[in-house]
């Protein structure tokens, strides 16, 4: 049933929901799933995905569907929404179908974005369980990462107290000789802490560790978490942790997590995320979350473990990649789908009319304030300069070899001109195109996108990458710039152009997966260029290096990979029952 979400909050519609929602027994029934194939926790369950996937090694896999959206504007395009409307629709179509969502980072949860647990009758359930911590994936993950910041920290302390023969004599270890101007690795918490960007450590004598220059990032940038998203299995996970580059010694070589002999105990902390959760949608389709690293600044997806497991479980299976085309589904198609061998059938993606107007033109907006009447009222002429962002988009995908499919996330403000303008510009430029009233209807309201999304799926995907491997760094990012946000070129400042020539004349990084991080609110670097520049260039300022995760991460701008709190965040909506222990507030 839908619920009246005129008159309901999110939260409000989730604890609906949750009355009828399956128990794991009934899951088990449900999935047709062994004892052995689920672990219970509470009311959840994790999936133990190496049993499913050594029983279901033959099973042909089901059609692969992925969710993105034009560049995000602070009204918000709905992917979230759309990916969780697209399943219950397919699930009214009869379909077995199924999905993959990242799990929710507590810093956007108790800021202004919300938890990403759609929303309306499109929304994922238990919301409070998915909001809070799950199923503590990310609080191990924040263990393993700073674990390693105590091992680095710790062996730069007693090397400078004790000396580095005295310290590899005692441990075991030999001497690292660790240069402290450049440790590569930060701490991590999973807030938007803006007075933890910068820090100096070490402070009050030598027994309180080594003085030097630090700070914290938000936990999903952790490259741990990275890590989880692409491994395969426990091997490629313990493999991977080991790998991971802390810093460099004083003659430029790497020091890594192995030569710190702490990788083994990272992967004693996240032995148990290697296993998707289990939650639905609030019709009770099934959907794994499992993972959750941001697009601006990560790969921006759900695990590869939980693609490989839905396309065996499910004969359609959603997953969503994080932010607009140009970073999300950028990243899907030319690293995740490489490092999964996997084959996506359809890419949709997502569109507010709303959204379109603001990238025509239409002024600024303030969350938390009225909407200028641009947004609430027919303006087809506003709308039409902004569609070029969705063209440009479409573009985009087709490129993958894939015709896409525009999904018209609806509001009760859009008018039948202006879904008809979107829907004719859509077509002209090589997709389909279909409104959907998911959020308000739920599955009902979402026929038509399920419809679309299942024609699409039965064309022959033409699917192939943008670049191949044995292009260099520097060609990369070049293909990815002009063909991808429309640059004119690649401007590499003094810094990042060192480390590039050392990075494509070391052949060891040649089969490391190209990871951009620039803003997600424009297609190019400065965050307020809406639409589509023009005239413009790339500026690369540094390169990062994920050893672990075999990720080279050209930074484009000013990205912070510890956002700050706003001024009015979500947390101070947010409270208990203390009788009945019930969470209010979550949106």
């Amino acid at each position: 049933m839908a619920y009246d979400v005129s008159k309901m909050a999110d939260w409000q519609v989730s604890e609906a929901a949750e009355q009828n929602m399956p128990m794991p027994e009934e899951w088990q029934d449900k999935l047709g799933l062994s004892r052995e194939e689920m672990i219970p926790m509470g009311r959840l369950s994790k999936l133990d995905f190496l049993k499913i996937m050594n029983r279901m090694q033959d099973k042909p896999d089901g059609k692969y569907i992925e969710v993105t959206a034009i560049t995000p504007t602070p009204l918000g395009e709905g992917k979230s929404t759309t990916s969780v409307g697209l399943m219950e629709g397919l699930g009214k179509r009869g379909k077995n179908v199924g999905g993959a969502l990242r799990q929710p980072s507590g810093g956007p949860t108790m800021n202004i974005k919300g938890s990403a647990a759609g929303g309306g009758n499109a929304i994922l359930i238990p919301m409070t369980e998915f909001s809070l911590g799950l199923t503590g994936d990310i609080n191990d993950i924040m263990n393993a990462h700073n674990l390693a910041m105590v091992a680095l920290t710790a062996r730069m302390q007693h090397e400078r107290n004790y000396g580095p023969e005295k310290v590899e004599k005692l441990s075991g270890i030999p001497a690292l000789n660790i240069d402290p101007n450049r440790v590569e690795m930060n701490w991590i918490i999973d807030y938007c802490a803006q007075a933890l960007r910068k820090m100096v450590i070490g402070l009050g004598g030598r027994a309180n560790g080594y003085t030097m220059e630090s700070g914290f990032n938000i936990a999903v940038s952790s490259e741990c978490m990275a890590i989880l998203a692409i491994a395969k299995d426990l091997p490629d996970l313990r493999e991977r942790l080991n790998n991971i580059t802390v810093g460099f010694d004083i003659s430029g070589n790497r020091v890594t997590t192995g030569d710190l002999r702490v990788g083994g105990a990272m992967t004693a902390w996240m032995r148990n995320t290697i296993n998707p959760t289990l939650m639905c949608t609030a019709e009770y389709q099934p959907c794994f979350v499992h993972a959750g690293p941001f697009a601006n600044i990560a790969v921006g997806q759900s695990s590869i473990i939980a693609d490989r497991m839905g396309l065996k479980m499910f004969d359609y299976h959603v997953t969503e990649s994080g932010f607009a085309a140009d970073i999300g589904f950028e990243k899907f198609w030319n690293v995740k789908c490489r490092n999964s061998g996997l084959k996506p059938h359809v890419s949709v993606l997502t569109a507010t009319i709303r959204a379109l107007k603001m990238h025509g033109g239409g002024p600024r907006v303030v969350p938390g304030r009225p909407l200028p009447e641009e947004y609430t009222k027919e303006n087809l002429g506003l709308l039409e300069k902004g569609i070029e962002n969705m063209v440009h988009m479409i573009g985009v995908i087709r490129k993958s070899g894939m015709n896409p499919v525009v999904c018209i996330n609806c509001f009760p403000t859009d008018t039948k001109a202006e879904i008809e303008l979107v829907k004719k510009k859509a077509e002209e430029a090589g997709a389909r195109c279909a409104p959907s009233t998911h959020f308000m209807d739920g599955g009902d309201g979402a026929l038509e996108i399920a419809d679309a999304v299942i024609d699409a799926c039965e064309e022959e995907s033409k699917f192939d990458f943008l670049y191949s491997m044995d292009k260099t760094l520097r060609e990369r990012v070049d293909t990815i710039a002009r063909e991808v946000y429309g640059a004119d070129g690649v401007d590499w400042l003094p810094d990042a152009e060192k480390k590039l020539e050392m990075l494509d004349s070391d052949p060891q990084f040649k089969d490391y997966s190209t990871m951009m991080a620039k803003t997600h609110l424009s297609l190019s670097h400065e965050p307020t260029w809406k639409g589509v520049p023009k005239g413009w260039r790339l500026p690369v300022r540094d390169i990062y290096i994920y050893s672990g995760a075999k990720f080279l991460v050209p930074v484009a701008g000013a990205i912070p990979f510890m956002p700050g709190t706003s001024s009015s965040p979500a947390y101070t909506k947010v409270d208990v029952d203390t009788e009945t222990g019930k969470v209010s507030g979550l949106f």
